[in-house]
């Protein structure tokens, strides 16, 4: 038979994830309440949509040359001009955001993803902790460009290579917010509540350890988008990424460096775009932070 402390932690334990839940509620609220949060979630999420659905946007091929409207500057006809071939810059900027957000994306979710797991087992298996963070470590000595330099070597550029880089990059820095954050969570009462019931370790780290280090993991991953995109890019822009005719907003800017004094909108159409989408990333990245951070909730 239970004795009653057994059974109040048992009931402390179960309730916690479900006090989490209540304490997040109002998240989506309180940002709709900064207006520089909603003004950059909204930019954000146009640039979004219209990267996906550029096929149907876009006004007109991103492939197609035309050699007679080289170098043309923004008009009616071409409204951000055209490049060195007299391809419609406009559209290949809506096809080269795609490409780009496709690629900070993947890097933070894989990442992200990899990271996590590493952190949390690392702060729940003691034993591991060395071995992991040492890992961590050498992770962190090497730098995403010369990673990406080091894969475009091994596989050659492209999206694959970028991708590759952008994700052990990001593992690091989030196995150590993952591993801080569920250190934290260990010493709480209801891990140990859930130990003294018999709570198995998958359902301890599942279901009390990772759902309460989502909110943080999560934060940094928002916060680490637009630092991902910028990075990608800059691979992008020293020839490791997408490799022509396919747009790519890093590369893009690579290719208009030559004519920048003669034409420079084929340079700096594609790097405003950059800069308008790592902007409204960090943003809205810094006002989810405020919003999640149990110190500002007052």
């Amino acid at each position: 038979m239970s004795t009653p402390a057994v059974q109040v932690a048992a009931s402390t334990a179960a309730a916690v994830p479900e006090q989490g839940l209540l304490r997040r509620d109002g998240v989506l609220v309180r940002l709709a309440r900064d207006k520089v949060a909603l003004g950059a979630a909204i930019v954000l999420g146009l640039i979004t949509l219209a990267a996906i659905f550029a096929p149907l946007i876009a006004p007109y091929d991103p492939y197609f040359t035309d050699l007679s409207k080289s170098m043309a500057p923004p008009d009616a006809v071409n409204w951000l001009g055209t490049d060195n071939t007299g391809r419609d810059i406009l559209s290949r900027v809506l096809f080269g955001a795609r490409n780009t957000l496709m690629m900070g994306l993947a890097g933070v979710l894989i990442g992200g993803l990899l990271g996590g797991a590493l952190g949390i087992i690392a702060a729940f298996y003691r034993k591991l902790d060395p071995w992991i963070m040492r890992l961590v470590d050498v992770m962190l000595a090497f730098p995403a460009i010369l990673i990406g330099l080091a894969v475009a070597a091994i596989v050659g550029p492209g999206m694959e290579s970028v991708i590759i880089a952008l994700v052990v990059s990001t593992v690091p820095d989030v196995a150590r917010v993952a591993r801080g954050s569920a250190i934290g969570i260990m010493g709480q009462e209801f891990m140990e509540a859930g130990r003294a019931v018999g709570v198995s370790n998958r359902t301890l780290i599942w279901r009390y350890l990772t759902l309460n280090c989502i909110s943080t993991i999560s934060v940094f991953l928002t916060l680490r988008f637009g630092q991902v995109i910028l990075v990608g890019s800059a691979l992008g822009f020293l020839g490791m990424g997408a490799q022509p005719p396919e747009a790519e907003l890093g590369m893009m800017a690579a290719q208009g460096r030559d004519f920048l004094f003669i034409a420079p909108h084929i340079a700096t159409m594609p790097s405003l775009a950059i800069l308008l989408i790592v902007l409204a990333a960090n943003l809205l990245g810094d006002a989810v932070r405020d919003v999640l951070d149990p110190r500002l909730q007052q």
